[in-house]
C-alpha cells in the first residue's frame, strides 16, 4: 500500500474501512515513487492485481524449489569448499533476479488495484495471504547462503531465527485486529534490498567470502544474526506494542479486554510449542535429518492460522481462540517424540503434505466463494448491527453474514 491508504466500504465488500500506513523512508522516498513508475508504464488496465500477486509470489517459491535441487540440506554453502552449482554465481544472479521481481510485483500489485479500481477484499486477504507464506521461503532461501557448515547458521538456531520472523509479520496484523489500522512494518522493504545485495555480492566473490572472521570470530552469520533479532526486538515490536498502546490511550481499541486483545497470539504460540517440543524431544533428531522440510511446515501452519486472523480483522469478528490443524498436530508431535512412530522422516514428510494440502484447499475455497460473482445483493440492519452479503455466482448462491460496527 501507499503511505496512506483508506479505502470505503463499498470497496470492501461493506465490512470496515481499510487503512494502512507505510512510514518507512525507504518505502515512501524511493520504493513508492518507483512502483507508482512501473505501474504507469508496464502494467496494462487489463492486468488482474490478483493475477500480479500470484505471479510474484510463484517466482519466490521457484526460488525454493531450485536451492532444494542444489542444496536440500543446506550443506552445499559449508566448508570445505562449495559443493554442486550452489556455489556458482549464476545461481545467485538468478535468486537476486527472482527476489527483484518479487519486491516489484509485490509493490505494484496494490497500486494496480487502485488504478483500476478494483480493490476488493479477496485481494487484500490474497496479498497477505501470500506474504504469510512467503516468510519461510525468504529465510530457507537467504540460509543456503551460509548453509549449516563450521561458519554457517546451525538448523536450531535458524529455527528460532524464523519463529522471530514470523512473530514480527504477525504482529502488524495483530495490530490491525486491535486499532482497525495496518502499520506496514519497516523491516520489510530494507530486508528485500538487503537480500538483494547480498545474493549480488555472493555472485561477484562467491560463497567462501561469509566464511571469513569479521573481527577475532565474529562471523558474517553473527552479523545477520544480529541484525534480524535486532530489527525485530527493538524496533518492530516496540512499535507495534506503541501503536496498540496509543489506541487503547485515545479510546480507540477495538477490545477492551487484554484476553481478547492477546487472543490471536494463542494459536501461533501453541504452534510454536509443538514444532519446539518435536525439535527438542525428537528421538531421531528430526531438525537435524530434514531441516527443509520441517521448516515449511511451520511456514505453512503459521500461514494458515495467520489467513484466518486476516479474515477476522477484515470482517470485524472474533479471532478464534484455537486453529482446528494444532490438533491433529499435537496428534503427529505425540507420535513422533514417544517413538510410537519408528520413521520420523516419513512422519514429517506425510504431515508437511497434509499441512501444505490443508492450507491450499482453505485458499481455494476462500477464493471460489468470492470469484465468478454476477450479482451481490447488500442489506444493512442499523440496530443489530448485522450485515448480510450476497453474492450469487455460477456456482450458486453464497450468504455471508457479518456482525459489523457501523
Amino acid at each position: 500500500g501507499q503511505q496512506n491508504d483508506i479505502f470505503s466500504p463499498c470497496q470492501l465488500g461493506g465490512s470496515n474501512l481499510y487503512s494502512a500506513v507505510d512510514s518507512n523512508p525507504l518505502s515512501v522516498y524511493v520504493m513508492h515513487p518507483f512502483w507508482n513508475s512501473v505501474v504507469k508504464v508496464s502494467a496494462h488496465t487489463w492486468l488482474a492485481p490478483n493475477l500480479i500477486t500470484f505471479n510474484g509470489f510463484m517466482f519466490l517459491v521457484f526460488n525454493f524449489l531450485m536451492l532444494s535441487f542444489y542444496d536440500y540440506h543446506f550443506d552445499a554453502s559449508g566448508m570445505p569448499p562449495a559443493v554442486c552449482l550452489c556455489g556458482a554465481g549464476c545461481v545467485w544472479v538468478w535468486c537476486r533476479l527472482c527476489v527483484g521481481v518479487v519486491q516489484v510485483l509485490d509493490g505494484v500489485d496494490g497500486k494496480q488495484a487502485r488504478r483500476t479500481n478494483s480493490s476488493t477484499p479477496l485481494g487484500e486477504l490474497f496479498d497477505h495471504g501470500l506474504d504469510s507464506w512467503a516468510c519461510v521461503f525468504f529465510v530457507a532461501t537467504v540460509y543456503s547462503i551460509f548453509g549449516r557448515g563450521p561458519s554457517g547458521v546451525g538448523v536450531a538456531t535458524l529455527y528460532y531465527i524464523l519463529w522471530v520472523v514470523l512473530f514480527s509479520f504477525i504482529l502488524s496484523h495483530w495490530e490491525k485486529y486491535n486499532t482497525g489500522i495496518l502499520f506496514l512494518p519497516w523491516g520489510y522493504d530494507i530486508s528485500q534490498v538487503t537480500i538483494s545485495i547480498v545474493y549480488i555480492f555472493t555472485a561477484m566473490v562467491g560463497v567462501e567470502t561469509w566464511y571469513e572472521p569479521i573481527w577475532w570470530n565474529f562471523h558474517y552469520r553473527d552479523l545477520f544474526t544480529f541484525m534480524i533479532l535486532g530489527c525485530s526486538f527493538t524496533v518492530t515490536l516496540p512499535m507495534s506494542l506503541y501503536n496498540v498502546f496509543k489506541a487503547s490511550r485515545n479510546n480507540t481499541l477495538k477490545h477492551s479486554s487484554m484476553y481478547e486483545a492477546f487472543l490471536p497470539f494463542l494459536s501461533p504460540v501453541l504452534l510454536c510449542l509443538l514444532s519446539s517440543v518435536w525439535v527438542i524431544f525428537s528421538p531421531s533428531g528430526i531438525l537435524q535429518q530434514q531441516p527443509r522440510v520441517f521448516y515449511l511446515m511451520v511456514g505453512t501452519a503459521f500461514a494458515n492460522v495467520t489467513c484466518k486472523l486476516i479474515v477476522c480483522q477484515m470482517s470485524n469478528t472474533r479471532c478464534q481462540p484455537l486453529s482446528w490443524l494444532l490438533v491433529p498436530m499435537a496428534t503427529v508431535v505425540l507420535l513422533a517424540v514417544t517413538g510410537l512412530v519408528a520413521n520420523e522422516t516419513l512422519l514429517i514428510y506425510v504431515w508437511t503434505a497434509i499441512v501444505i494440502l490443508t492450507h491450499i484447499h482453505y485458499g481455494v475455497s476462500v477464493v471460489s466463494t468470492h470469484t465468478h460473482t454476477h450479482t451481490h445483493t447488500h442489506t444493512r440492519y442499523s440496530v443489530s448491527g448485522e450485515y448480510t452479503h450476497t453474492l450469487r455466482s455460477v456456482s450458486g448462491e453464497y450468504t455471508h453474514t457479518l456482525q459489523c460496527q457501523w
